[in-house]
């Protein structure tokens, strides 16, 4: 099913933070049937030519007064002044309602301060650029920001930190939509990392659980990333959620949304994707501290799910280490 992408600019706006989102999600239409295809639209705080912050000028497809479609995603993007500027009244009312209205919304680098000066952030965790920190934390005191993180999920908010950590964000949200191969595909093809350090949890973030964090599911999800060299059988996994392997298994697919079998497979390849993108480990070393058999059996598993060996995934991913 397509998806609709709204951006919204301002005169002064950070040109990569809305560029960076938009290729994202338009290099991903190659690889996606037209009937899943995203749309994209900017949406202008002010009418006509709004000049950027490195001089390029942007030509909103409408103003956000004429914007009254419900989006599957919503982002504000920032820009170096953004902290200083308040667009009125009339704005931050329309935002409110275009938010409640999207099925996800959220900000690029400081664009949390057009959220918040709409009251979108009360209560909420989330993240900025490093430098607009401290001042998003004191407009916002209820806010609990994360100064380190390259982006944040809380319920349907995203945020992310500075510029290109937008592309970071888009990523993990087109992970979401349809699959890390995808995405994957779309890295290589804006030659960026798919998962980058700075705070985020070691493992990527495509395995972010759908479970209730209290659930028996979630507690065995992180059974399995903490005993990835075992050999987690059905059996095992449902003796750590103290059910029966029949019961187990159903309950698993129903809240993880993938099955116990999936699961597993997904986190050893990101448990080995991290160890690829950061160490220098032989990969027989890295096959045997991920669960897998072999070297060999890495190899297949990873020309199956993301469409390169371990050792390509390194040449073209792997951190200077």
């Amino acid at each position: 099913m397509s998806k609709t992408v709204a951006i919204v600019v301002f005169a002064g706006v950070q040109s990569l933070d809305v560029t960076g989102p938009m290729d994202v999600f338009s290099e991903a239409n190659r690889f996606l049937a037209p009937e899943d295809h995203y749309r994209l639209e900017v949406i202008g705080v002010e009418r006509g030519m709004m000049p950027c912050s490195n001089g390029l000028s942007l030509n909103a497809h409408r103003h956000f007064s004429e914007a009254l479609d419900a989006y599957d995603l919503l982002l504000v993007a920032g820009g170096p002044q953004l902290p200083f500027m308040d667009f009125g009244a009339a704005f931050n009312a329309w935002l409110r309602d275009a938010s409640a209205l999207a099925q996800r919304f959220g900000s690029i680098c400081n664009g949390a301060f057009m959220l918040a000066r709409a009251g979108l952030l009360e209560g909420r965790t989330v993240t900025t650029h490093w430098g607009d920190a401290a001042a998003l934390a004191a407009l916002c005191p209820s806010t609990q920001v994360e100064p380190d993180r390259l982006y944040v999920q809380d319920g349907e908010l995203y945020t992310s930190a500075g510029v290109t950590a937008g592309i970071d964000l888009s990523l993990y949200l087109l992970a979401r939509d349809h699959g890390p191969e995808v995405a994957l595909s779309v890295a290589k093809r804006l030659v960026v990392f798919t998962q980058r350090s700075g705070g985020q949890s070691q493992f990527s973030p495509f395995l972010t659980p759908h479970a209730e964090p209290t659930s028996a599911v979630a507690m065995v999800q992180h059974y399995v990333l903490a005993n990835l060299t075992g050999d987690l059988t059905i059996a095992d996994l449902a003796n750590a959620a103290n059910m029966s392997a029949r019961n187990f298994s159903r309950v698993f697919a129903k809240e993880a949304k993938v099955t116990p079998a999936e699961f597993v497979e997904r986190a050893r390849v990101d448990a080995a994707r991290v160890m690829l993108e950061s160490t220098v480990a032989p990969l027989k070393t890295v096959a045997y501290q991920c669960g897998f058999r072999d070297a060999q059996h890495m190899r297949s598993v990873f020309n199956r799910r993301l469409g390169v060996t371990p050792q390509q995934f390194r040449l073209n991913f792997s951190a200077m280490v």
